[in-house]
């Protein structure tokens, strides 16, 4: 069963299509720093767009009250301290998968370091947090965007006529954004860290003009005065929870973008900017709408001074498209860690840089991430309405990660049974308690990323265990290497001059091609290379550890090439390691040999006969090997045969 390990969003080979690798930790600390808040902190910092005004919005009274206001800014303040600052900052980014972060990171060393190893509940907890991070990925550009483009509606003086451009603004910005994909975004990613910098300053700066509105505002830094409010609101507080939590949407980039720029970088831009910024915006929108009770209707525009509204107006809608643009990215990492992880068939991964390791774009998740976020504009409408959507998804994947941290506790820092599960009962409490606040807005649209993050765990789990059967299936039906050498050293058939590379994913058995090549073709190569591609448990795999050849006999070798789950496969480039191992040949004289397998579904595969036709569907549309594996197409000889599942 392959191991899942991904969220996202990581590395080298699958870092954010702004450019942050690994090859940028060689820049300064401050450097790092900067292009951080680019990247990692783009969706936590476009909250205070709506999360004020949602949490008051459900307040009784209408949230202008001095109770429902302190309330509401001293729960935001302690859930960015307590989730964001002690659980993310301060212990998940301690427990690290060679430097990198992310839910499906943090299982693959949950595997590694677990007794049980490849237990069926890390995979399930890592299919779980993948599909609801793309369901987060859907959501989050339609929700920011859509946030930022409805403070048109304040324009001093205009803003009444600008309204019914609202909708149709954040589409047209959606596309545009979506569109640029495919060429890539190095050459405006490194304005990306000084704008949102520039981002946090201001929302910083907008606090502090207002805080003066009405002093009072300080006590909010008591926690006293959040749980009084929700012993005051009864069932309505534990409700208000779900809007709160939109403060802190985005707080799991930190420990998912851990790889790109490193722990202290992140921890430094979270402690001196940005936790600073927002606690201190939050503050001025409190203070505000106390002095004024009307802004509660939509205090963080309302808070912008008349002489700066447009140019706020339009960094906002800059940083709103800068934290789109991170998730979009980010799930194309995701995704081509999880087809390394076996989660998904090969998907057309195309780079769309020479120089950036980490530039990548996935047409098909291009794709539906575009026509998943026009959807969701067309059904909801406004970001009130989406932002009943918004909160299940993220408080999940932060559900799943306090999971997988208890494997990290117990059996990785070999901390007592009582510690672990101390710690994990503490940070799943507070989990918890905010996914059932979200669980309450079901009827209102958090339907949607559960439906979402339910199709695509059938589908991973549908694939996974479509390949399991198929893998096992072909083993049965094969012979081992071993004895096929045995058979061909006393029935020797025609030698043909030069090499075959043979791709399997066994390396013990002889592979369908060449089994067919024997019977067909009745002949056997000079050289005889039975290659098979092996994803590791860690982000990558060191260049003098990439490829292992054991000898067979003097017919057959066996080449393992070993990627690490955040890296692409190049196989030309791989076998070009096996000169300085002792084997030697021409890679552009060589036939590779590929098995083509036609699948028809069977009543006793395993499976429902409704999964074997899923798999046989999402077989059909893998993308070729040839291309996935970067093989050179004029070498590429395939061989067909019919396998039911």
């Amino acid at each position: 069963m392959a191991d899942p390990a991904v969220d996202a969003k990581a590395s080298e080979d699958t870092s954010h299509a702004n450019g942050h690798g690994n090859g940028h930790r060689k820049e300064g600390f401050w450097a790092l720093a900067l292009g951080s808040v680019g990247v990692v902190f783009g969706d936590i910092g476009t909250s205070p767009l709506y999360a004020m005004r949602e949490a008051l919005g459900h307040a009784r009274g209408g949230g202008g009250g001095e109770a429902a206001v302190l309330g509401v800014v001293s729960l935001v303040t302690w859930a960015l301290i307590l989730i964001v600052t002690v659980k993310y900052v301060v212990f998940l980014m301690r427990a690290d998968n060679k430097g990198e972060g992310g839910t499906l990171a943090l299982m693959a060393l949950a595997q590694r370091v677990s007794p049980g190893g490849r237990s069926l509940v890390i995979f399930l907890l890592g299919m779980f947090g993948a599909a609801l991070f793309y369901a987060d990925g859907i959501i989050t550009p339609a929700v920011s965007v859509l946030g930022s483009m409805e403070g048109m509606k304040e324009i001093p003086g205009i803003g009444d006529q600008l309204g019914k451009f609202v909708l149709p603004g954040a589409a047209a910005i959606l596309v545009a954004l979506f569109l640029i994909q495919s060429r890539g975004t190095a050459s405006v990613a490194r304005l990306f860290g000084p704008i949102t910098a520039l981002w946090f300053v201001t929302l910083g700066v907008l606090g502090l003009i207002h805080i003066g509105d009405d002093l009072s505002i300080f006590r909010a830094l008591s926690p006293h005065y959040g749980v009084m409010f929700l012993l005051d609101n009864g069932f309505l507080g534990f409700i208000i929870l779900g809007s709160v939590f939109l403060a802190v949407t985005g707080a799991e980039a930190l420990y998912a973008d851990m790889g790109h720029f490193g722990k202290k970088p992140i921890q430094m831009a979270w402690v001196a900017l940005v936790l600073p910024s927002l606690v201190l915006n939050y503050l001025g929108q409190g203070a505000l709408v106390l002095a004024n009770p009307e802004a509660r209707a939509n205090p963080f525009f309302l808070m912008i001074p008349e002489i700066a509204y447009w140019p706020v107006w339009l960094l906002s809608i800059a940083a709103t498209v800068i934290a789109s643009q991170a998730v979009i990215t980010g799930a194309f990492s995701m995704t081509q860690q999880a087809v390394q992880l076996g989660l998904f068939p090969r998907i057309d991964i195309r780079r769309t840089s020479e120089t950036q390791a980490g530039q990548i774009y996935v047409p098909l998740v291009n794709t539906v991430l575009l026509v998943g976020v026009l959807v969701l504009l067309v059904m909801f409408r406004t970001s009130s309405n989406l932002a009943a959507a918004y909160g299940i998804a993220v408080t999940g994947a932060m559900f799943v990660d306090t999971l997988l941290f208890f494997y990290i506790i117990r059996y990785m820092w070999k901390r007592p049974l009582w510690q672990a599960v101390c710690a994990c009962t503490a940070f799943g409490f507070l989990d918890l308690v905010f996914i059932s606040s979200n669980l309450l807005k079901i009827p209102q649209g958090a339907w949607l990323p559960l439906v979402l993050g339910a199709a695509l765990v059938v589908m991973m789990w549908t694939w996974n265990r479509g390949a399991q059967i198929l893998s096992e299936k072909t083993r049965r039906d094969s012979v081992s290497l071993v004895e096929l050498a045995d058979i061909l050293k006393a029935r020797a058939p025609h030698r043909a001059p030069g090499t075959a590379i043979f791709l399997t994913s066994d390396p013990d058995t002889a592979p369908v091609a060449l089994m067919h090549n024997l019977k067909h073709n009745k002949v056997l190569h000079e050289k005889n290379i039975i290659l098979t591609i092996h994803t590791a448990e860690t982000p990558r795999v060191r260049e003098e550890d990439r490829v292992r050849i054991e000898p067979v006999n003097d017919d057959f070798k066996k080449v393992i090439i070993g990627y690490g789950f955040m890296e692409s496969p190049n196989v030309p480039k791989a076998l070009g390691l096996c000169r300085k191992l002792g084997l030697k040949f021409d890679i552009m004289a060589t036939s590779f040999f590929l098995g083509r397998r036609s699948v028809v579904p069977s009543a006793q595969s395993g499976m429902p006969l409704w999964q074997d036709k899923l798999f046989i569907f999402l077989m059909k549309n893998a993308a070729n090997p040839t291309d996935f594996y970067k093989i050179p197409p004029g070498r590429v000889v395939e061989m067909g045969t019919q396998v039911t599942v």
